[in-house]
Formats: C-alpha cells, sequence, structure tokens
C-alpha cells in the first residue's frame, strides 16, 4: 500500500495529504514513485526552460513544486500545514522561507560566498525549512540548479545517482546534511559536486 514503506531520510504523509493522490489507479508505492517521477520529469524541463526572472521569490518556489507534482498531489505547490519529521513548525514556512530568500539574494548581491557555497547553504536551508507535505529533497536539488544556472554555473551532479532510492549515494547525501545541520559545509559541497 502507498506511504507503507518509506526511505531513510523520507517525510511520511498524513491520512489527509495521503488522500490528496490525484490518480486513482495508483496501489503501490512502486506506482506511485514510477508516476511521480514522470511528474517531476516535466517539472524539470519546464524549470530549465522557465523565463522567470527572480528565481528567489514565494511564487517560483510555489510553482516549481506545482509544476513538479501537480499531476501527482492535489496540494502541490501549497505550503504544509502540518508537522513532519523535519522542517520548522508549519506556521513558520512562509516566515522562514522569505528569510531564506532575502538572505540568499544579498548573499549573491554581495558575494558573500562563493556561488557554489551559497547554493549548498541555499539548499540546507531549503531542505530544513521543508515547506511542502512531501518532495522537499526532489525540490530543493531542483530550485537549487535553477539558482545556479540563473547564475552562470552548472547545475550540481548530487552525487550521480538517484537519491529517491535507498543506498550509499543517498546515505552520503544525508550524511552530509547533517553535517550542515551543525554547519559545516564541506561534506555537502563536496557531495553536491561529486
Amino acid at each position: 500500500m502507498i506511504g507503507d514503506a518509506h526511505a531513510p531520510g523520507a517525510t511520511p504523509l498524513d491520512p489527509d495529504e495521503a488522500r490528496g493522490l490525484i490518480p486513482r489507479h495508483i496501489r503501490t508505492q512502486a506506482e506511485l514513485n514510477q508516476w511521480e517521477q514522470a511528474n517531476v520529469l516535466e517539472g524539470s524541463a519546464w524549470a530549465m526552460r522557465a523565463r522567470e526572472r527572480d528565481v528567489l521569490s514565494e511564487r517560483f518556489v510555489r510553482e516549481l513544486h506545482r509544476r513538479l507534482f501537480g499531476n501527482t498531489w492535489r496540494w502541490a505547490g501549497t505550503f504544509r500545514a502540518t508537522g513532519k519529521n523535519i522542517g520548522v513548525d508549519a506556521a513558520q514556512v512562509a516566515v522562514q522561507l522569505r528569510e531564506l530568500l532575502e538572505n540568499t539574494r544579498y548573499w549573491i548581491e554581495h558575494r558573500i560566498f562563493v556561488l557554489d557555497e551559497t547554493a549548498v547553504r541555499f539548499h540546507h536551508r531549503l531542505v530544513a525549512i521543508h515547506p511542502f507535505p512531501n518532495g522537499n529533497g526532489r525540490h530543493a536539488r531542483l530550485m537549487t540548479d535553477v539558482l545556479l544556472r540563473r547564475n552562470g554555473a552548472a547545475p550540481f551532479s548530487w552525487g550521480g545517482a538517484s537519491l529517491e532510492a535507498i543506498g550509499d549515494a543517498r546515505d552520503r547525501y544525508l550524511a552530509a546534511l547533517r553535517a550542515a545541520d551543525a554547519g559545516h559545509y564541506p561534506p555537502l559541497l563536496d557531495f553536491a559536486r561529486s
């Protein structure tokens, strides 16, 4: 059944969120994963050709999530209203996101960090805020890649493997995020460009 098994670090859905599934033919986690992957590919293609000038806006953040998951979940592009195993209090999502977007804009404009470090810090904080009921990691990685491209840099390789599947790449990614939780960003930067 859907939601019965979660990869380490995955965000479980509450029953109301699970009822937001759009395609009614999906019965297993494997079917959901396959459906979501097709939706994510469409959203990724949109993101790379989007002409939006200001990607550091709440509107773009929400629209990207909607494009990634809008064929799968009714709540796509809507901030979460419930607590999760990760993330700020749901009531703080919009405030914390706005602060992150403003900080990132400042970091770039004033060259506080080299662009790759700015991108890693942005990614880490966006994952930590965890604005949506699900899909936050995929969304944050693509947001980061869009940010890099809009600033003239190549997107990250993110370990060169699927981070949705249980395995070494996912374990290294989660360990790098935990190191960043402690203020140590080099492991995440190394992983992102590996």
